[in-house]
């Protein structure tokens, strides 16, 4: 039932939506509520409306257990009804909770669980009168003293976002900070409510500085916090261990100093049960304050993305986090409050952890690499490692430590900075925490590490703290603290391999074994193997010792039973065999098997799991050799999986034995898909697979995927993640066998310099110089260039520098200034700048260095310019005097309109002039005679003529370059009088024939522009107040 209207105002409407949005159930509800309600009150006085209410929701006499027509459920609705009308209606909100104290029979038990849901799932949803009024019943229900009115209380504080300084953030955060302190009395009976009150706006505090405003709500936050914590200490220290954190970021504050300086050195004053510092740090923190920072909707995504979302596929959903929490500079601070979560409430079952679900050291190792302040990286550090500090394995959690641990060993390889800053902080942490407690604080660390161990979280530490990756110093300094945990392990008798991942969580894929860490194992190799190891340069992982490994023998049980006893007998000899050449020979037979006519496809699948299991070790380590010559590069595709390769390479594609081995490969690819850029090695490596690459394209089309471009990057990216050296030694072949897939987009590129290392970079730009290598090609290269501008900064330079390899001109990739800005490109726009040095500057590329807009603190359009001044003066004078002329005679409307209807840069007159002023101020301290040329000043001049007078007063000593040059030359009469029209000083006064051949030169050069080809016209221009060359 929809209710009635009232003052041509429709109610119930109590959630933001547009007309895409389907109608929400709990609105519905409410509305339905509402229209119950207003037609039993609608047109009614109060007391009637209330004699009409109230049987409605009060048992019958005599019958205690029915309620008048449905019972219990109308007075629920009506509950429903009043609450609803008094969130939309704030000019009925004192009657309707009037209605509700007197109607209610259930201690408002109702409204609680409803407040408590629309604040959990819709209050961001809520219109902004529905939030204020929730705000006021809020209010309501603590000034009543409602039994569950401190639970409601939290959750609304709960929605208080940290970071985030927006109006109406800000608002919520006040108004909760009101009902606290007026309410006070009320809040000092609830021990947990202040608790979470003082942790709720210690934190708070740090978000708010700066303005006036901002500096009023942080001091009303400092006496909150400071009272409670003076009267009330002890219920306040349950908080455990982050409250000194907390303490800490706010200790300069003088009133917070105090606090500070009684916390450190006369704990007795806070209170008589309190004996110091050590008996906070050594209490773990409850999840429940650390919960307590993250709104719920924060919430809900984080844990979505740590028990939904696939490692390898949580990009879009970082990226939606980081849009709509983390895109400003006040929100640095949320990501402490970010990593404490991870760190101490998202606790993954076994399940979870033995799965390939995004583990929580990928998100936090995002977080710290995505952290754009040096505080808040310090302190997310800080956070990371906190527990740390005084950890019990008796009473701590190794999943509060695991985290840390994993973020370092992960990130050895792709980010070794990142490893080396977080073990140098846990170094350094140790004796500057709080120097009092440093044996505490050195044992909790120990206390760390060794449990790490004893759980398996790392086998060993010996190869993380002294990986030659580190720098000598730092691991000096690992070896001095901890030098337990730098001995070299003894190898062990099973060892299990366990891939080591990339925090770039978008590009890698985490390849983890079942169980968890209580039962893998893994051994490193030696430091001095790495380095003997001739013409490759391995990166740090794990490698399994090869004597110690035991191979788990193939199970092929479940699918050999399905095959033909012909085929199933080969199978078994193909399980049994262990020399190369016979497995070899038994393949060549199963293949010959395979291609007779009676073959029966339908068991093709259940040979093809036979074969993905019993070759499952041929998909193990490297496969490119480390000396590459014809013989090892032979030798590396004698595998038994190869023959499949080789036969296809033999036939014809018309013979039908060709399309059933693509599907024999098809359904292998299914079981093992790195079957893909094994086919792609065997078909550049082998001389048998010479001249076949397209061989490839067959094999794409006849998988599941059936699209070449989508098997080649899925191929593609699997060898990124398996074997870098082999990457780099398909990349040329790829490019130019398929350069439709690879040259459109930069999905490849993309994939190659987010891996490869300095000596890789050089060899792929010794290919294209070669001519073995097109990496670009000039319809598509500033679309690539483009996309680069979001990549990591080492994978952006690397990028650069294959383009700078490749003989395309500038000029093609020159509109990308339009795209870059200063404070978020600088990788892209320091290429150009060394690049466009080295030009001489056509009129496309100083329009486009012009187009730039200008700002105080961006030097790269006058830095070129300056150059280009000194080393090409002519030139560059004429191409300057075309585009000022061309944009002068642009009406202004016109450029208005033109700058406007882009979000890329458009030149302007306005911004010509201001680059110009800024190399003239750049020049001023010099000899150069730039703006003593010709073409400039005469194009000053033709501006100076007819631009408006706020620009001439703005560009004033630009202009008056102009006015010097008129002086000095000696002009014909007619053009002198011209000149001396058009100059400012003189032209109010002019005669109305000067105005109208002025006029007339200004038209006519409009007109110009239009028509290009008119010549008569061009010649006209030659008499107008710019001059000619001869002149």
């Amino acid at each position: 039932m929809e209710p009635s209207p009232a003052k041509g105002k429709p109610q119930g409407r109590l959630l933001v939506s547009t007309t895409l949005d389907a109608k929400d159930e709990q609105e519905e509800r409410l509305e339905r509520c509402v229209g119950i309600v207003t037609s039993l009150i609608n047109g009614a006085s109060e007391r009637e409306a209330n004699d009409t209410l109230h049987p409605h929701c009060t048992p019958r006499l005599g019958d205690a257990s029915l309620m008048v027509c449905k019972g219990s459920q109308q007075h629920e609705e009506v509950c429903l009804g009043l609450f609803t009308l008094l969130l939309t209606e704030p000019t009925q909100a004192q009657r309707c909770y009037r209605d509700l104290m007197l109607v209610n029979r259930d201690g408002m038990s109702v409204i609680l669980i409803k407040v408590n849901q629309v604040l959990m799932e819709k209050f961001l949803k809520l219109h902004d009168v529905c939030r204020t009024q929730l705000v006021w019943l809020v209010r309501e229900l603590v000034k009543n003293g409602v039994i569950g009115a401190d639970g409601v209380l939290m959750t609304l504080m709960k929605q208080i976002a940290g970071g985030d300084i927006s109006s109406k953030n800000l608002w919520l955060a006040e108004n909760v900070l009101e009902i606290l302190v007026d309410q006070r009395e009320w809040l000092i009976k609830n021990g947990m409510l202040v608790a979470m009150s003082v942790y709720t706006y210690l934190r708070l505090i740090v978000d708010h500085h700066g303005t006036s405003p901002l500096q009023a709500l942080r001091q009303k936050e400092v006496d909150f916090c400071i009272g409670l914590l003076r009267e009330k200490f002890m219920e306040c220290s349950i908080i455990g261990r982050d409250l000194v954190r907390l303490l800490q970021n706010v200790a300069r504050i003088p009133e917070m100093d105090l606090l500070w300086r009684d916390l450190l050195h006369n704990p007795q004053a806070l209170s008589p049960q309190f004996t110091g510092l050590l008996q906070l740090l050594t209490s773990r923190t409850s999840r429940k304050f650390l919960a307590c920072r993250l709104t719920p909707d924060m919430e809900t995504k984080l844990l979505f993305m740590t028990s939904r979302v696939r490692f390898g596929q949580q990009k879009r959903y970082q990226d939606w986090f980081q849009r709509q929490y983390l895109s400003t500079s006040d929100s640095q601070s949320l990501r402490c409050d970010l990593i404490r979560y991870i760190c101490g409430v998202v606790h993954p079952s076994n399940e979870v952890l033995s799965s390939d679900i995004l583990p929580r050291w990928a998100i936090i190792g995002w977080l710290l690499t995505t952290c754009t302040s040096n505080v808040a990286a310090s302190n997310a550090k800080l956070a990371l490692f906190y527990d740390w500090l005084f950890f019990n394995p008796e009473k701590d959690s190794i999943m509060n430590i695991e985290p840390a641990i994993l973020v370092m060993h992960h990130s050895m390889k792709p980010h070794p900075a990142i490893t080396a800053t977080l073990l140098d902080f846990m170094c350094r942490i140790i004796p500057h925490f709080f120097p009092p407690l440093e044996v505490q604080v050195r044992q909790g660390v120990f206390n760390s590490l060794n449990f790490i161990m004893e759980k398996r979280v790392l086998a060993h530490l010996a190869p993380l703290f002294d990986n030659p990756k580190l720098d000598r110093e730092l691991r000096c300094m690992l070896r001095e603290r901890f030098p337990e945990f730098c001995s070299s392990p003894s190898p062990p008798a099973e060892v299990k391999m366990e891939e080591s991942a990339s925090m770039e969580m978008d590009n890698h894929v985490l390849d983890k074994e079942d169980g968890c860490y209580d039962n893998t194992e893994a051994a490193f190799s030696d430091d001095e193997e790495e380095l003997n190891n001739k013409g490759k340069k391995r990166e740090f992982r794990f490698h399994p010792i090869k004597e110690a490994i035991i191979e788990e023998p193939a199970d092929i049980t479940p699918y050999v039973d399905q095959l033909d006893e012909t085929v199933k007998e080969k199978v078994l000899q193909l399980q049994k065999g262990n020399d190369t050449e016979i497995r070899c020979e038994v393949m060549q037979e199963i293949v010959d098997l395979i291609l007779e006519e009676d073959f029966d496809s339908e068991q093709m699948s259940s040979l093809a799991s036979c074969l993905a299991e019993l070759f499952k070790g041929h998909f193990r380590g490297d496969v490119l050799p480390d000396e590459i010559t014809e013989e090892s590069l032979e030798e590396s595709v004698c595998k038994p999986v190869c023959l499949v390769f080789r036969n296809l390479c033999q036939m014809q594609e018309d013979n039908s034995g060709f399309s059933v081995l693509l599907e024999m490969l098809a359904e292998l690819y299914q079981k093992q898909p790195k079957i893909g850029y094994h086919l792609l090695y065997y078909l550049k490596a082998s001389k048998a697979a010479m001249g076949k690459m397209n061989l490839y394209e067959s094999f794409a089309q006849a998988t599941a995927l059936g699209d070449l471009h989508t098997c080649l990057m899925m191929d593609m990216k699997a060898c990124q993640e398996d074997d870098i050296r082999l990457l780099c030694y398909l990349t040329p072949s790829i490019y130019s066998q398929f350069p439709d897939e690879t040259l459109r987009s930069g999905e490849l590129l993309n994939m190659i310099v987010a891996v490869i290392d300095s000596t890789q970079l050089q060899e792929l730009m010794c290919h294209v110089m070669m001519g073995n290598l097109v990496m670009f090609r000039k319809d598509s290269v500033l679309n690539i260039l483009i996309q680069s501008l979001d990549w990591e900064t080492f994978e952006q330079y690397s990028t650069w520098q294959l383009f700078l390899a490749h003989s395309i001109p500038l000029e093609t990739i020159i509109p990308i200034l339009q795209h870059l800005k200063y404070k978020e490109h600088p990788e892209a726009l320091s290429c150009l700048l060394l690049q466009l040095r080295r030009e001489k500057p056509s009129e496309e590329m100083v329009k486009m260095v012009l187009s730039r807009p200008c700002h105080p603190e961006d030097q790269f359009t006058t830095s070129i310019l300056r150059h280009w001044a000194a080393k090409h003066e002519d030139s560059l004078g004429e191409h300057i005097k075309a585009l000022l002329i061309k944009n002068n005679n642009l009406p202004r409307k016109r450029q208005s309109l033109r700058s406007s209807s882009s979000k890329l840069a458009q030149l302007t007159l306005e911004q010509i002039l201001e680059h110009m002023d800024n190399l003239r101020l750049n020049l001023s301290n010099t000899k150069h005679n730039f703006f003593t040329q010709t073409p400039i000043l005469q194009a000053l001049q033709h501006v100076q003529a007819s631009c408006d007078e706020a620009h001439k007063m703005r560009f004033s000593d630009l202009f008056s370059l102009a006015e010097e040059y008129e002086d000095s030359s000696s002009k014909p009469p007619k053009s002198r009088r011209k000149a001396a029209a058009s100059s400012p000083r003189s032209r109010k006064g002019a005669a109305p024939p000067a105005s109208n051949e002025e006029e007339s030169a200004s038209s006519s050069a409009s007109e110009e522009e239009d028509s290009k080809p008119k010549a008569p016209k061009r010649k006209r221009k030659g008499s107008s107040a710019v001059g000619s060359d001869s002149d």
